[in-house]
């Protein structure tokens, strides 16, 4: 499937993956609306919806920028209709956005598991919900939402069960809507990284500002356009960026580390990732050095 002249509607893509993920499809003439809250400068967290349309625009797309609260139904609804108005369509759905508070239930604020949950599940359901009547019509509809596999290790959740459910609920809406939407023909996947992100998001958190062996968000980008480019019956999936990348033949994973030369195995490896996911990377890892 080629992407040009595609529409894109992107929750949260004014920095970091969701930037990241806009901008690699820009470059493939995608037109993007970047849906997120910040429209003005942020000395603790740069990047604004502007700066990303700017970016997008350089790379080769169309941008249009668009400050929306997406847990706010009517916010939602009227971004989603001046995305149709300006762009023509709308073909593909990037759920990004997200909330994340990773502490136990004692130091976990409620108002803090509110907004994990407004955000995460709920406000993938409603941006789902009420972009569906649009991806109906496209001719190659898909949604994309930045969500992980569903372990259910108790491990993840003695840690920090409130994220945990918080973040299972856009996971478990991959998998619904999925089943759901296939009679539209309307491919519904979830992708995660296996090794730590750097983004400015991330580095908010103490214990997880200035890790060296992190990559860079290129590497969700390039494996979100693997997947959105896949025929419709590639649906259902909770996928994990490198897997998508070395089933795709890449083999240069040095370019997305954020401190050259770190060796993938030093990298350190993100949260939800099963015993089955890390035996599936370390076989694609054993193939390509085979190939060398």
């Amino acid at each position: 499937m080629s992407l040009k002249n595609t529409v894109v509607f992107i929750t949260g893509g004014s920095r970091g993956i969701g930037e990241a993920i806009a901008v690699r499809l820009a470059k493939e003439g995608a037109s993007i609306a970047i849906a997120a809250k910040t429209a003005d400068p942020n000395n603790k967290l740069p990047g604004t919806i502007y700066t990303a349309a700017a970016a997008i625009e350089k790379a080769g797309g169309k941008a249009l920028p668009l400050q929306c609260d997406i847990r706010d139904e009517q916010q939602v609804e009227k971004a989603i209709e001046k995305t149709v108005a300006t762009f023509g369509h709308l073909d593909i759905v990037i759920n990004n956005a997200s909330a994340i508070f990773v502490q136990d239930t004692e130091h976990t604020p409620p108002k803090r598991y509110d907004l994990m949950h407004n955000i995460n599940g709920r406000g993938t359901w409603l941006v789902t919900k009420l972009a569906l009547p649009y991806l109906k019509k496209s001719k190659n509809p898909r949604v994309l939402t930045l969500s992980p596999p569903l372990d259910m290790n108790p491990q993840w959740f003695s840690m920090f069960p409130a994220y945990t459910m918080a973040k299972y609920n856009m996971s478990m809406l991959v998998v619904g809507h999925a089943g759901e939407f296939a009679k539209y023909g309307i491919a519904v996947n979830g992708l995660w990284p296996y090794t730590v992100i750097e983004t400015a998001a991330l580095n908010m958190i103490e214990q997880e500002r200035g890790k060296p062996n992190l990559r860079t968000p290129e590497v969700m980008a390039d494996a979100a356009y693997e997947i959105l480019k896949k025929p419709a019956l590639f649906t259902g999936n909770l996928c994990i960026d490198e897997v998508v990348l070395r089933e795709a033949g890449v083999q240069d994973f040095g370019k997305y580390a954020l401190t050259p030369g770190t060796k993938d195995s030093d990298m350190e490896l993100d949260a939800f990732l099963s015993e089955e996911v890390h035996a599936r990377v370390k076989m694609l890892r054993k193939q390509h050095r085979s190939k060398l």
